[in-house]
């Protein structure tokens, strides 16, 4: 890979991983809810969790979704269930003094295996490899899943900083019940995209 064309997939893997999307909405919602340290198993579910999906998909997954086409409508089914749980979940979060009782942030494989589900994370990784790792050799797309890694590490840190420092402000119920019904509505808005994409 030459470094005009690095340069680019850093710059792809940028703008894909720090613009909003369920991930980094649910990373802010959790670190506003539970804070940075009770927040770390998600941070690091998503920024593991993404590279290796890149990785497996680049290295054939996507071949077993093209020989049965109807996987296609059963992972956007499916996608579309789970971010309605989670929509659920955020909206309902308890406050952070009774985060402890009532409810928890995500688990580090629970994070790491929404990125199958997650519709963005589809669209950034088949970008990505049909981009930047055209030869499909394992050398490319470990390139590419190193860059999302990195890159990957300082956005779902970024996202969950910016969580706890709405928290200072969320210090009444009803504002981090204002916060949390928000947050839902734009997790269940960012499936907008998969409404719209043909069958």
């Amino acid at each position: 890979m030459t470094t005009d064309i690095f340069l680019a997939l850093a710059f792809f893997a940028f703008a894909t991983l720090f613009s909003p999307g369920p991930n980094n909405l649910m990373l802010m919602a959790s670190g506003a809810n539970f804070g940075l340290r009770r927040s770390l198993p998600h941070l690091l579910g998503v920024a593991t969790g993404f590279p290796a999906m890149l990785t497996l998909v680049g290295l054939g997954v996507m071949q077993l979704f093209d020989a049965w086409p109807h996987s296609h409508t059963v992972l956007r089914v499916i996608a579309v269930v789970y971010m309605f749980w989670l929509a659920w979940k955020i909206a309902h979060a308890a406050p952070p003094k009774d985060a402890d009782t009532e409810s928890r942030p995500l688990t580090y494989l629970q994070a790491s295996a929404f990125q199958w589900v997650n519709p963005k994370a589809w669209t950034m990784g088949l970008g990505a490899i049909t981009l930047y790792a055209t030869s499909r050799d394992l050398d490319a797309i470990l390139m590419v899943a190193g860059t999302y890694l990195l890159i990957g590490c300082f956005s779902a840190a970024a996202w969950t900083v910016l969580g706890t420092g709405i928290r200072r402000l969320l210090n009444r119920p009803q504002r981090l019940m204002i916060f949390n019904w928000t947050m839902a509505g734009l997790l269940l808005a960012s499936l907008i995209p998969v409404f719209l994409m043909p069958s």
